[in-house]
């Protein structure tokens, strides 16, 4: 069983848009996912652009590889290292905890994941 950074069991991150290394839903990873695509996130659009500025464009949908595309809002399974770099350019998206794999936590302190959490409130829309 996966776990995630609270130490729980790994969460599923997205089914629309399909997401994560193995298109199962889940950030996990294995030996063969050099990008280490563990970080769960809700892309934000200043993210989606500083991608695409760094050469990485997830907004353009790519049929060949059933992929759709991202808008704001989606959840997606980033590679620790692009959303650290997202952090230092100041565009890094909110994290989904309970989604995020515990390999993360070789890359990125734990508290710094928390102070970028996303949550929904009881009461109402997601807050960050």
């Amino acid at each position: 069983m996966s776990r995630n950074v609270l130490g729980e069991e790994l969460q599923p991150c997205s089914y629309d848009p399909l997401t994560g290394y193995f298109r199962d839903g889940c950030c996990r990873t294995d030996e063969s996912d050099f990008g280490t695509h563990v970080v769960c996130a809700r892309v934000t659009q200043a993210f989606l652009d500083h991608s695409l500025s760094r050469g990485n464009d997830l907004m353009t949908p790519r049929p060949e590889w059933r992929f759709a595309g991202l808008k704001p809002g989606d959840r997606w399974c980033l590679c620790v290292l692009r959303w650290l770099e997202a952090l230092q350019a100041g565009v890094a998206p909110p994290v989904v905890l309970n989604s995020t794999h515990e390999k993360a936590l070789k890359h990125v302190p734990l508290d710094v994941l928390r102070q970028h959490a996303w949550q929904k409130t009881a009461d109402g829309p997601p807050v960050h």
